[in-house]
């Protein structure tokens, strides 16, 4: 039998998977918390297998939660049940060490499996948060600029042309404009002012 903690702070939700789970023979519900404190004081009395765990609370949020049980030594395997499956819900509970991300859509019998799953250590991942994070793999990781390439930005950033920061940095305008064309590259960008402005955004200068 798999022991369940149930985490969320809406108890119609709470009492809905307390239901569910216990009106199975494979689970068993040692406990539930509706927020991160409550849930991190329970996961340590309890010891459960799973800890079924909402992102959104008041007080400790779910990656708190993560982080917070990892730090105490809980080896509770935590597996995120949510609505949300943005980059910013999804990335940091996988970094945090979640088990298994499932949305709250999810049928009964995934559900089920994916608790089961999780006990095992194994990872579970609802099919849209799978494509999420496979889109993130995809994308080529952003390209570093030279020193050159940063030196031509802050002069382009101060206003000179190409003709005035070539004869600065002791190169020729052709140079500056195929240092430009990689910068644009690297940055995403597609001109001048573009490329000032998210070199700014991503710290390569200061104000």
């Amino acid at each position: 039998m798999i022991s369940v903690l149930v985490v969320d702070d809406h108890p119609v939700v709470r009492d809905g998977l307390r239901s569910m789970f216990s009106a199975d023979p494979r689970f068993e519900v040692v406990g539930e918390a509706g927020d991160g404190d409550e849930a991190i004081a329970a996961a340590q009395r309890h010891r459960p297998d799973v800890v079924l765990l909402d992102l959104r609370m008041p007080r400790t949020d779910g990656v708190t939660v993560i982080k917070e049980l990892a730090a105490r030594q809980v080896t509770s395997h935590v597996l995120v049940l949510t609505t949300y499956d943005t980059d910013q819900d999804v990335v940091p509970a996988i970094e945090a060490g979640a088990t298994g991300y499932l949305l709250k859509d999810a049928p009964r019998e995934e559900l089920f499996r994916a608790v089961e799953a999780a006990a095992r250590g194994e990872s579970v991942l609802s099919p849209a948060v799978a494509a999420r994070l496979m889109g993130q793999l995809r994308q080529p990781a952003a390209e570093q600029l030279s020193a050159r390439e940063l030196d031509v930005l802050r002069l382009v950033a101060a206003g000179s042309s190409n003709r005035s920061a070539a004869a600065h940095l002791f190169i020729s305008e052709a140079t500056v404009k195929t240092h430009l064309l990689h910068i644009y590259a690297k940055l995403g960008v597609n001109d001048r002012a573009a490329a000032v402005a998210t070199a700014f955004s991503r710290g390569y200068l200061s104000g």
